[in-house]
Formats: C-alpha cells, structure tokens, sequence
C-alpha cells in the first residue's frame, strides 16, 4: 500500500471563512432570500391559495389585481434601540424583510369576487370561478319514443 502525503493548504481558513461558512449563517440567508411556500387547490367552484407567512400580520401583506395577475407582496421593517447610560453604549439595529409573488390568473375567475384572510400564519385567498350560462344549465332529458 502507498501513502499519499496531502499537500498543505496555501491559504488557511480564517475567521471571516469559518463565519461565512457556518451553518447558522446560511441557514438565516436563506430564510431572508426566499419567498414564502404556496399550495394551490382546485375544486368545481374555486381555487384556493395558501401561503406561508409566519409571524406576519394582515398589515405587512399587501394583495392586488393588476391587470389579469395577482400580486402577493409584503415588507416588514424592524428596529430595536440599546442605550446604557453608564457606559455610554448605544446600539442600533434594523432589518428590513420582503417578496413580491406574481400568479398569471386564469380567464375563468371572477375577479370581483376574491377574497383573502391571514390565520395562523398562513395567508388564504379564494378565487372563485365564474359560473357562465352553460355550467348552470341542468342536463335535459330526452326520451326515447
């Protein structure tokens, strides 16, 4: 058996890459720079839309039709303040966190109709569909002579 000596690393890790690198770093730029997970439900009268929105209010999310899309969006701003008097320590921090969903809708919804409610933090919006002149029609019978 031959044993392969491992060349040494020209540059060292260091303190910013171990930082950069860390799981808990990722994880939290991953949280900030994704848009939030939708289901979409279809049944006979409507489409349903859920999307996850933990810990926001009906405040942070803003809903519109433009033209024959719905836009999802939502930005929420944080600011927390420390002073400590004795040591003359002043700490500042603030976050700003948003996305922006755009669903092309189909012809068959009535737009005049879509409602949306936030509980539990899930965002729900109803689509429901137009109900033309054919679909009310019940079937008719024809018999047989």
């Amino acid at each position: 058996m031959l044993l392969a000596k491992r060349p040494q690393e020209m540059f060292p890790t260091t303190l910013i890459d171990n930082f950069l690198n860390d799981e808990w770093v990722k994880s939290l730029y991953k949280k900030v720079a994704t848009s939030p997970a939708i289901n979409v439900m279809e049944n006979d009268a409507e489409y349903e839309l859920e999307m996850a929105v933990p810990g926001l209010s009906k405040e942070d999310l803003n809903v519109q039709i433009d033209e024959n899309c719905l836009n999802v969006s939502m930005e929420k701003k944080t600011e927390s303040e420390q002073k400590c008097e004795k040591k003359n320590f002043l700490r500042r921090e603030f976050s700003t966190q948003q996305f922006c969903r755009r669903f092309e809708l189909p012809e068959n919804v009535d737009k005049d109709k879509i409602t949306a409610k936030v509980e539990n933090g899930v965002l729900k919006i109803v689509l429901p569909k137009v109900i033309t002149a054919v679909e009310k029609q019940q079937p008719k019978v024809i018999t047989v002579g």
